[in-house]
């Protein structure tokens, strides 16, 4: 899959877990297009709810191949047909947008530095609920969001850092800044949320 294709999948991933069901017939198109395996539809199938079927399937897309975003899109024209429209235009949009860091006024000796943990710290305090997408997007699955909201279901910052500290435990010295704004840029987040942020 195209890495514009995966961004647009990342970029809608909440509005996609309200808007679809899995229970139905994407699912079963995709395993008939050779796109997911019996195991990949068992594996769906077997979580509780519809929103953790959904990110399941969006989770297991990029990985099937190039054909798996257009194969995809066909699954939707039955039953969602405005679905598949919204993100043909975002994938439209995408396609005249600059994605560099340049206005984000980061110096590029910081971009490859790993965040320090106070850095993080400061960064959760500063986001709000678009945090989930963020996470999401730095590769925590819904089950790790899920474990950092019970971790301590009163206080949202705690939460954020949490997921942010497991991030870089989990990505090591790929857990950059470089990385971090990518995917804050994926949440579509505005360039002064690192103002509080010492970088």
């Amino acid at each position: 899959m195209e890495s514009r294709h995966k961004d647009i999948l990342r970029k809608n991933r909440l509005d996609l877990s309200l808007n679809i069901s899995t229970d139905d017939t994407i699912v079963q198109y995709l395993y008939q297009e050779d796109i997911l395996t019996i195991n990949h539809v068992e594996e769906i199938q077997a979580l509780a709810s519809s929103k953790s079927r959904t990110f399941m399937l969006l989770d297991i897309l990029p990985a099937r191949g190039p054909k798996a975003f257009g194969t995809f899109l066909d699954s939707l024209e039955a039953e969602y047909p405005w679905v598949r429209e919204r993100l043909m235009h975002g994938l439209d949009s995408a396609d005249v947008q600059v994605t560099s860091t340049d206005h984000w006024d980061v110096p590029e000796s910081v971009l490859q530095l790993v965040p320090s943990d106070l850095q993080l710290n400061k960064l959760a305090g500063r986001l709000g609920p678009e945090w989930v997408s963020v996470l999401l997007d730095l590769g925590l699955s819904t089950e790790d969001v899920y474990r950092c909201r019970t971790s301590d279901p009163f206080t949202m910052q705690n939460q954020v850092l949490a997921g942010l500290v497991l991030w870089k435990q989990r990505s090591g010295r790929t857990a950059t800044v470089h990385r971090l704004i990518q995917s804050l840029r994926a949440a579509e987040l505005h360039p002064s949320i690192l103002d509080q942020v010492p970088l």
